[in-house]
């Protein structure tokens, strides 16, 4: 039986023996006693071979490291089935309580996903593995037991927002099994909600997901079909930046002619002005300054000259509180100096990424940058 321990690991690039050291590391950092580096060769050879089961104190420690769930890790159930053979009470005692979430707990639940995501933004999303499964398994616990629909609504929009970034977390830990079932789970929130904007965004990111599997022009074909959900009802923010994930994935898929268009259309809906969030979809952060990056990372992939200024200009611009955007952007400038030679600019740019993907724990984004590696 394979290791999810192992998978995990090898999935960042770790040997066991750099593992043994982030286990130290993190000991170290938390005050946790850990056994001896002797023994944790050991425990770790044993883990990933099936002869020793991870206790539960080091599976919480491992899942901080890895960003991976308990059930990735060591094949643990994550959600409990009601206890009893006649469950009537805990069945009528769960809606009542899923009938008392109001307003305020509402409101609590989407101040938890937009701390989550400042955190995550910064830091990366492998040390909130455990933070982010309990939000969503009492996001989903809310709404399964809510009966009406004027009680389902609110919950199902926030388990909607929450879901896409769990998501988007789990495709920067590599778990993109976990990131595809976040994306169904958001866009069945999304439609109990009655929220078209919500099951747009859905659609469009977890078109990256086939994009990254290697099925780009079925990508096209999910985000064209977000864009026909919305027609011209969503914000202009939203319609840009769905207008930008096809130009991305119709020039991973060769539709060069089609790329250009959707970054005419992009640029034709984004609002003027410094501000990125959008008041009626919170998870949307998108202004000029942007997508003048998400254009010269577009252009990069077209082997187009101009990448290079635009994304320039993107560094200039950029908040530094993005840190695994900026890996990102770093990525790009090597990839368009790549395109033109410049192999000593590339390699100043790689240094950078790799450092920034390092510090978030980006296993996406350290899969970039190896492929770019291996071109130099």
């Amino acid at each position: 039986m394979d290791s999810g321990l192992r998978k995990a690991r090898t999935a960042r690039g770790w040997s066991q023996e750099r593992l043994i050291r982030e286990i130290e590391r993190y000991a170290r950092q938390h005050l946790t006693d850990i056994a001896s580096t002797v023994s944790l060769r050991v425990y770790v050879s044993e883990w990933e071979n099936g002869k020793r089961t991870i206790s539960d104190r080091y599976a919480s420690l491992l899942r901080q490291l890895l960003g991976v769930t308990d059930e990735e890790l060591r094949g643990a159930p994550t959600a409990p089935v009601l206890a009893t053979a006649d469950g009537y009470d805990d069945l009528l005692s769960r809606i009542d309580a899923a009938s008392s979430v109001g307003t305020s707990m509402v409101d609590a639940f989407n101040a938890q996903t937009e701390l989550l995501r400042s955190m995550d933004r910064q830091m990366g999303a492998a040390g909130l593995i455990d933070q982010m499964t309990g939000h969503l398994a009492a996001l989903e616990d809310a709404l399964n037991f809510a009966v009406l629909p004027s009680a389902r609504r609110p919950v199902a929009l926030a388990l909607a927002g929450a879901s896409t970034l769990a998501a988007w977390q789990a495709i920067d830990s590599g778990a993109v099994e976990r990131a595809w079932r976040h994306y169904e789970t958001a866009k069945s929130a999304a439609r109990d909600a009655e929220a078209p904007m919500y099951l747009a965004h859905a659609m469009g990111e977890q078109a990256f997901v086939l994009c990254a599997a290697g099925r780009p022009a079925l990508g096209v074909e999910l985000v064209r079909d977000a864009q026909r959900s919305l027609s011209q009802s969503g914000s202009p923010r939203l319609r840009a930046w769905l207008h930008a994930t096809e130009a991305e994935l119709c020039a991973h898929a060769g539709m060069v002619d089609d790329c250009r268009r959707a970054l005419d259309k992009a640029s034709g809906c984004i609002p003027d002005g410094p501000e990125d969030r959008d008041p009626d979809m919170l998870s949307i952060f998108l202004n000029g300054s942007h997508l003048t990056r998400w254009r010269g990372n577009v252009l990069g992939l077209l082997g187009d000259a101009e990448a290079v200024s635009s994304l320039y200009d993107a560094l200039q611009g950029m908040d530094p509180t993005f840190v695994r955007a900026r890996a990102g952007l770093h990525t790009d400038l090597a990839h368009a100096h790549l395109a033109r030679a410049e192999y000593d600019d590339a390699q100043t740019h790689l240094r950078q990424a790799r450092l920034l993907a390092s510090r978030t724990g980006s296993v996406r984004q350290r899969r970039r940058v190896d492929l770019l590696s291996e071109r130099l």
